[in-house]
Protein backbone atom coordinates (compact mmCIF):
# COMPACT_ATOMS: atom_id res chain seq x y z
CA UNK A 1 0.00 0.00 0.00
CA UNK A 2 1.07 3.34 -1.17
CA UNK A 3 0.27 6.74 0.73
CA UNK A 4 -0.93 7.68 -1.69
CA UNK A 5 -4.21 5.24 -1.60
CA UNK A 6 -4.98 6.83 1.91
CA UNK A 7 -5.50 9.82 0.18
CA UNK A 8 -7.85 8.69 -2.39
CA UNK A 9 -11.66 9.77 -2.33
CA UNK A 10 -13.51 6.99 -0.37
CA UNK A 11 -15.39 4.55 -2.88
CA UNK A 12 -18.70 3.43 -1.57
CA UNK A 13 -20.67 0.40 -3.61
CA UNK A 14 -24.27 0.47 -3.22
CA UNK A 15 -26.59 -1.51 -6.13
CA UNK A 16 -29.82 -1.46 -4.20
CA UNK A 17 -33.01 0.24 -4.76
CA UNK A 18 -34.83 3.60 -4.64
CA UNK A 19 -35.14 3.22 -0.97
CA UNK A 20 -31.80 2.03 -0.66
CA UNK A 21 -29.91 5.04 -2.07
CA UNK A 22 -32.15 6.95 -0.55
CA UNK A 23 -30.70 5.58 3.20
CA UNK A 24 -27.11 5.11 1.45
CA UNK A 25 -27.15 9.39 1.89
CA UNK A 26 -26.58 8.31 5.65
CA UNK A 27 -23.23 6.68 4.97
CA UNK A 28 -21.96 9.17 2.15
CA UNK A 29 -22.69 11.91 4.62
CA UNK A 30 -20.83 10.58 7.18
CA UNK A 31 -17.66 9.85 4.59
CA UNK A 32 -18.34 13.28 3.51
CA UNK A 33 -18.03 15.10 7.13
CA UNK A 34 -14.88 12.33 8.36
CA UNK A 35 -12.74 12.96 4.67
CA UNK A 36 -13.69 16.59 4.00
CA UNK A 37 -14.63 15.70 0.39
CA UNK A 38 -17.34 14.13 -2.00
CA UNK A 39 -17.33 10.37 -2.33
CA UNK A 40 -17.05 8.42 -5.60
CA UNK A 41 -20.00 6.14 -5.74
CA UNK A 42 -20.78 2.50 -7.85
CA UNK A 43 -24.43 2.53 -7.85
CA UNK A 44 -27.17 0.62 -10.17
CA UNK A 45 -30.63 1.14 -11.73
CA UNK A 46 -32.03 4.33 -13.61
CA UNK A 47 -32.91 5.95 -10.51
CA UNK A 48 -29.44 6.47 -8.92
CA UNK A 49 -27.98 8.76 -10.80
CA UNK A 50 -30.47 11.37 -10.67
CA UNK A 51 -31.34 10.69 -7.15
CA UNK A 52 -27.60 11.60 -6.42
CA UNK A 53 -26.28 13.52 -9.22
CA UNK A 54 -25.30 16.66 -7.98
CA UNK A 55 -25.60 15.57 -4.15
CA UNK A 56 -22.83 17.58 -1.73
CA UNK A 57 -21.16 14.55 -0.60
CA UNK A 58 -21.35 12.51 -4.22
CA UNK A 59 -17.94 12.87 -6.54
CA UNK A 60 -17.80 10.95 -9.66
CA UNK A 61 -20.71 8.02 -9.78
CA UNK A 62 -20.76 4.82 -12.11
CA UNK A 63 -23.99 3.47 -12.86
CA UNK A 64 -23.46 -0.53 -13.39
CA UNK A 65 -26.59 -2.01 -15.54
CA UNK A 66 -25.92 -5.68 -14.74
CA UNK A 67 -24.38 -7.26 -11.91
CA UNK A 68 -25.75 -11.27 -12.98
CA UNK A 69 -24.65 -11.20 -16.05
CA UNK A 70 -21.48 -13.50 -16.68
CA UNK A 71 -18.68 -11.17 -16.46
CA UNK A 72 -17.43 -11.96 -20.22
CA UNK A 73 -20.56 -11.36 -21.55
CA UNK A 74 -21.09 -7.60 -19.85
CA UNK A 75 -19.35 -4.54 -21.56
CA UNK A 76 -20.72 -2.81 -18.08
CA UNK A 77 -19.04 -4.48 -15.95
CA UNK A 78 -15.75 -4.57 -18.03
CA UNK A 79 -16.20 -0.85 -18.43
CA UNK A 80 -16.64 -0.68 -14.33
CA UNK A 81 -13.17 -2.57 -14.21
CA UNK A 82 -11.72 -0.17 -16.57
CA UNK A 83 -12.98 2.65 -14.49
CA UNK A 84 -11.49 1.28 -11.17
CA UNK A 85 -8.39 0.78 -12.62
CA UNK A 86 -7.71 3.99 -13.87
CA UNK A 87 -9.06 5.94 -10.70
CA UNK A 88 -6.91 3.69 -8.61
CA UNK A 89 -7.13 1.59 -5.03
CA UNK A 90 -8.25 3.55 -2.01
CA UNK A 91 -10.66 2.88 0.74
CA UNK A 92 -13.83 1.38 -0.12
CA UNK A 93 -16.80 0.65 1.08
CA UNK A 94 -18.58 -2.33 0.13
CA UNK A 95 -22.56 -2.25 1.01
CA UNK A 96 -23.98 -5.06 -1.03
CA UNK A 97 -24.76 -9.04 -0.42
CA UNK A 98 -22.17 -10.16 -2.02
CA UNK A 99 -22.43 -9.33 -5.77
CA UNK A 100 -20.43 -7.31 -7.07
CA UNK A 101 -17.41 -7.63 -4.73
CA UNK A 102 -15.18 -9.78 -7.09
CA UNK A 103 -15.91 -6.79 -9.59
CA UNK A 104 -13.48 -4.56 -7.01
CA UNK A 105 -11.38 -7.28 -7.21
CA UNK A 106 -10.94 -7.41 -10.57
CA UNK A 107 -10.81 -3.75 -10.51
CA UNK A 108 -7.29 -3.62 -8.89
CA UNK A 109 -8.65 -2.63 -4.89
CA UNK A 110 -7.56 -5.51 -2.19
CA UNK A 111 -9.35 -7.16 -0.29
CA UNK A 112 -8.30 -5.28 2.71
CA UNK A 113 -8.67 -1.56 1.84
CA UNK A 114 -12.43 -2.86 1.75
CA UNK A 115 -14.89 -2.21 4.47
CA UNK A 116 -17.70 -4.87 4.14
CA UNK A 117 -20.90 -4.26 5.29
CA UNK A 118 -21.46 -8.28 5.45
CA UNK A 119 -19.16 -8.41 8.14
CA UNK A 120 -20.58 -6.43 10.51
CA UNK A 121 -24.24 -7.54 11.48
CA UNK A 122 -26.90 -5.16 12.79
CA UNK A 123 -26.43 -4.24 16.71
CA UNK A 124 -30.27 -4.54 18.89
CA UNK A 125 -32.31 -2.00 18.04
CA UNK A 126 -30.57 -0.27 15.57
CA UNK A 127 -31.74 0.57 12.10
CA UNK A 128 -30.28 1.34 8.46
CA UNK A 129 -29.39 4.71 9.40
CA UNK A 130 -27.79 3.56 12.69
CA UNK A 131 -25.82 1.11 11.11
CA UNK A 132 -24.46 3.40 8.16
CA UNK A 133 -23.29 6.22 10.92
CA UNK A 134 -21.03 2.76 12.50
CA UNK A 135 -19.77 1.73 9.04
CA UNK A 136 -18.85 5.05 7.94
CA UNK A 137 -16.53 5.30 11.31
CA UNK A 138 -15.19 2.37 10.85
CA UNK A 139 -11.34 2.03 8.52
CA UNK A 140 -10.73 -0.99 6.13
CA UNK A 141 -7.88 -3.33 7.69
CA UNK A 142 -5.10 -1.75 5.70
CA UNK A 143 -6.03 1.67 6.88
CA UNK A 144 -5.77 1.55 10.30
CA UNK A 145 -4.43 4.36 11.90
CA UNK A 146 -3.79 6.56 8.38
CA UNK A 147 -7.41 8.08 7.75
CA UNK A 148 -9.06 10.26 9.54
CA UNK A 149 -10.88 9.96 12.67
CA UNK A 150 -14.66 9.49 12.52
CA UNK A 151 -16.83 12.77 12.97
CA UNK A 152 -19.45 13.21 15.81
CA UNK A 153 -23.14 14.71 15.32
CA UNK A 154 -23.42 13.27 11.50
CA UNK A 155 -27.51 13.09 11.50
CA UNK A 156 -29.45 10.22 12.16
CA UNK A 157 -31.07 10.52 8.73
CA UNK A 158 -30.57 10.33 4.75
CA UNK A 159 -30.22 13.62 3.28
CA UNK A 160 -31.19 14.73 -0.15
CA UNK A 161 -30.66 17.88 -2.68
CA UNK A 162 -33.45 19.32 -4.87
CA UNK A 163 -31.69 21.52 -7.54
CA UNK A 164 -33.24 25.14 -8.15
CA UNK A 165 -33.92 23.51 -11.68
CA UNK A 166 -35.66 20.89 -10.56
CA UNK A 167 -38.36 23.29 -8.55
CA UNK A 168 -38.25 25.28 -11.39
CA UNK A 169 -39.38 22.61 -13.87
CA UNK A 170 -42.03 21.72 -11.02
CA UNK A 171 -43.30 24.62 -11.41
CA UNK A 172 -44.38 24.74 -14.77
CA UNK A 173 -45.74 21.17 -14.50
CA UNK A 174 -47.81 21.81 -11.01
CA UNK A 175 -49.43 25.01 -13.09
CA UNK A 176 -50.34 22.84 -15.89
CA UNK A 177 -52.18 20.49 -13.53
CA UNK A 178 -54.00 23.60 -12.74
CA UNK A 179 -52.16 23.54 -9.02
CA UNK A 180 -49.91 26.08 -9.32
CA UNK A 181 -49.45 27.92 -5.73
CA UNK A 182 -51.61 25.46 -4.15
CA UNK A 183 -51.11 23.28 -1.02
CA UNK A 184 -51.52 19.72 -2.22
CA UNK A 185 -50.55 16.45 -0.40
CA UNK A 186 -49.20 12.82 -2.14
CA UNK A 187 -50.71 9.25 -2.21
CA UNK A 188 -48.23 6.58 -3.53
CA UNK A 189 -50.26 3.45 -2.90
CA UNK A 190 -48.93 1.28 -5.60
CA UNK A 191 -45.65 -0.59 -5.27
CA UNK A 192 -43.47 -2.13 -8.40
CA UNK A 193 -44.77 -5.41 -6.92
CA UNK A 194 -48.26 -4.27 -7.68
CA UNK A 195 -47.35 -2.86 -10.69
CA UNK A 196 -46.07 -6.30 -12.54
CA UNK A 197 -49.33 -8.66 -11.30
CA UNK A 198 -50.45 -6.75 -14.84
CA UNK A 199 -53.93 -8.92 -15.48
CA UNK A 200 -53.20 -11.38 -12.29
CA UNK A 201 -54.92 -10.31 -9.40
CA UNK A 202 -53.32 -8.05 -7.13
CA UNK A 203 -54.00 -9.12 -3.86
CA UNK A 204 -51.37 -11.53 -3.86
CA UNK A 205 -48.92 -8.99 -4.00
CA UNK A 206 -46.48 -7.71 -1.48
CA UNK A 207 -47.33 -4.24 -0.22
CA UNK A 208 -51.37 -4.78 -1.13
CA UNK A 209 -53.00 -2.79 0.50
CA UNK A 210 -56.65 -2.66 -0.71
CA UNK A 211 -58.23 -0.46 -3.06
CA UNK A 212 -61.49 0.10 -0.54
CA UNK A 213 -59.33 1.08 2.49
CA UNK A 214 -57.35 3.53 0.18
CA UNK A 215 -60.46 4.71 -0.89
CA UNK A 216 -61.33 5.70 3.14
CA UNK A 217 -58.39 7.33 3.89
CA UNK A 218 -58.62 9.32 0.66
CA UNK A 219 -62.25 10.28 1.83
CA UNK A 220 -60.92 11.00 5.26
CA UNK A 221 -58.31 13.54 4.17
CA UNK A 222 -60.32 15.53 2.06
CA UNK A 223 -63.14 15.72 4.89
CA UNK A 224 -60.03 17.23 6.92
CA UNK A 225 -58.36 19.62 4.22
CA UNK A 226 -61.05 20.10 1.91
CA UNK A 227 -58.81 22.92 0.19
CA UNK A 228 -55.69 20.25 -0.33
CA UNK A 229 -55.11 18.65 -3.84
CA UNK A 230 -53.90 14.94 -3.31
CA UNK A 231 -51.72 13.83 -6.10
CA UNK A 232 -51.24 10.08 -6.47
CA UNK A 233 -48.13 8.91 -7.67
CA UNK A 234 -46.65 5.35 -8.75
CA UNK A 235 -45.21 3.96 -12.07
CA UNK A 236 -47.53 3.50 -14.90
CA UNK A 237 -48.73 0.22 -14.07
CA UNK A 238 -50.32 1.37 -11.43
CA UNK A 239 -52.50 3.55 -12.98
CA UNK A 240 -55.24 1.19 -12.86
CA UNK A 241 -55.42 0.82 -9.87
CA UNK A 242 -54.78 4.10 -8.82
CA UNK A 243 -58.17 4.69 -10.81
CA UNK A 244 -59.38 1.98 -9.20
CA UNK A 245 -59.26 3.90 -5.81
CA UNK A 246 -60.36 6.91 -7.11
CA UNK A 247 -63.38 5.28 -8.47
CA UNK A 248 -64.31 4.17 -5.17
CA UNK A 249 -63.57 7.06 -2.97
CA UNK A 250 -65.54 9.73 -5.03
CA UNK A 251 -64.04 12.75 -4.28
CA UNK A 252 -62.85 15.89 -6.37
CA UNK A 253 -59.32 17.55 -6.73
CA UNK A 254 -57.05 14.71 -6.96
CA UNK A 255 -54.51 14.09 -10.07
CA UNK A 256 -53.72 10.78 -11.28
CA UNK A 257 -49.94 11.41 -11.92
CA UNK A 258 -48.60 7.83 -12.96
CA UNK A 259 -45.94 7.85 -14.67
CA UNK A 260 -45.40 11.36 -15.04
CA UNK A 261 -43.72 11.75 -12.08
CA UNK A 262 -39.75 11.10 -12.95
CA UNK A 263 -37.08 11.34 -10.15
CA UNK A 264 -35.92 14.55 -10.99
CA UNK A 265 -39.46 15.85 -10.61
CA UNK A 266 -41.04 13.48 -7.64
CA UNK A 267 -38.37 14.97 -5.73
CA UNK A 268 -39.06 18.69 -5.72
CA UNK A 269 -42.84 17.66 -5.20
CA UNK A 270 -42.03 15.60 -2.30
CA UNK A 271 -39.94 19.04 -1.25
CA UNK A 272 -43.27 20.85 -1.31
CA UNK A 273 -45.93 18.52 -0.44
CA UNK A 274 -47.83 18.95 3.13
CA UNK A 275 -47.77 15.46 3.69
CA UNK A 276 -47.75 11.53 2.34
CA UNK A 277 -49.19 8.61 2.57
CA UNK A 278 -47.66 5.88 0.91
CA UNK A 279 -46.97 1.67 1.22
CA UNK A 280 -43.07 1.09 1.98
CA UNK A 281 -41.82 2.60 -1.43
CA UNK A 282 -38.75 4.65 -2.06
CA UNK A 283 -40.88 7.83 -2.40
CA UNK A 284 -41.66 7.42 1.27
CA UNK A 285 -38.03 7.36 1.87
CA UNK A 286 -37.30 10.09 0.20
CA UNK A 287 -40.33 12.35 1.37
CA UNK A 288 -39.01 11.78 4.86
CA UNK A 289 -35.44 12.56 4.04
CA UNK A 290 -36.64 16.28 2.43
CA UNK A 291 -38.67 17.05 5.45
CA UNK A 292 -42.35 15.90 4.06
CA UNK A 293 -44.64 14.19 7.26
CA UNK A 294 -44.61 10.80 5.85
CA UNK A 295 -46.80 7.78 6.77
CA UNK A 296 -46.10 4.52 5.35
CA UNK A 297 -47.31 1.18 5.63
CA UNK A 298 -45.24 -1.38 6.34
CA UNK A 299 -45.70 -5.43 5.58
CA UNK A 300 -43.33 -8.24 6.49
CA UNK A 301 -40.66 -5.89 6.93
CA UNK A 302 -39.45 -4.44 10.04
CA UNK A 303 -40.51 -0.55 10.30
CA UNK A 304 -37.87 0.28 12.69
CA UNK A 305 -34.62 -1.17 10.22
CA UNK A 306 -36.14 0.52 7.44
CA UNK A 307 -37.97 3.60 8.81
CA UNK A 308 -38.27 5.75 5.77
CA UNK A 309 -35.17 8.52 5.42
CA UNK A 310 -33.67 7.22 8.92
CA UNK A 311 -34.27 7.43 12.27
CA UNK A 312 -35.14 11.17 12.92
CA UNK A 313 -37.41 11.94 9.77
CA UNK A 314 -40.93 12.82 10.40
CA UNK A 315 -42.49 10.05 9.80
CA UNK A 316 -44.68 7.33 11.15
CA UNK A 317 -44.95 3.50 10.65
CA UNK A 318 -47.31 1.39 10.80
CA UNK A 319 -47.58 -2.64 10.63
CA UNK A 320 -49.62 -5.46 11.33
CA UNK A 321 -50.58 -9.00 11.65
CA UNK A 322 -52.57 -11.88 10.09
CA UNK A 323 -52.78 -15.20 12.03
CA UNK A 324 -49.82 -14.36 14.17
CA UNK A 325 -47.19 -12.82 11.24
CA UNK A 326 -46.58 -9.36 10.38
CA UNK A 327 -48.69 -8.51 7.15
CA UNK A 328 -50.07 -5.27 5.36
CA UNK A 329 -53.12 -6.48 5.77
CA UNK A 330 -53.61 -6.52 8.90
CA UNK A 331 -54.25 -2.63 9.33
CA UNK A 332 -56.97 -1.00 9.24
CA UNK A 333 -58.03 2.11 7.49
CA UNK A 334 -58.84 4.07 10.76
CA UNK A 335 -55.00 3.50 12.26
CA UNK A 336 -53.55 5.40 8.93
CA UNK A 337 -56.01 7.91 9.35
CA UNK A 338 -55.29 8.41 12.57
CA UNK A 339 -51.40 8.26 12.35
CA UNK A 340 -51.96 10.87 9.66
CA UNK A 341 -54.25 13.48 11.63
CA UNK A 342 -51.76 13.04 14.59
CA UNK A 343 -48.54 13.53 12.32
CA UNK A 344 -49.97 16.76 10.37
CA UNK A 345 -52.45 17.83 13.35
CA UNK A 346 -51.01 21.26 13.74
CA UNK A 347 -51.03 22.12 9.89
CA UNK A 348 -54.35 21.32 8.70
CA UNK A 349 -56.11 23.20 5.33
Amino acid sequence: MSARDAERPPLVMRCGAFGDMVLLTVLLEQLRARFKGRVDVIASGPWSEPLLSGHRAVGRMFILRSRRTPYWLSPGQQRLVGWLRARGAGPTWFCDRGEGRELLARGGIPADYICDSTQYPFLDGENFADRYLRLGALSPAAFTGLLPPPVAGVPRAAHLEVSDTARRELDAWLEGRGLAGRDYMVVHPGSRHVARRRLRSRSGASKYWPEERWAEVIRAVRARCPSQAIVFSGMGAEGSFIADVLRLARVTDVVNAANDLPVTRLLPLLERAKSLIAVDTGPAHAAAALGCPTVALFGHIDPWLYRPGGATTPAATLTGTVDGKPDILGIEAGRVIEAWRELTRTSPS
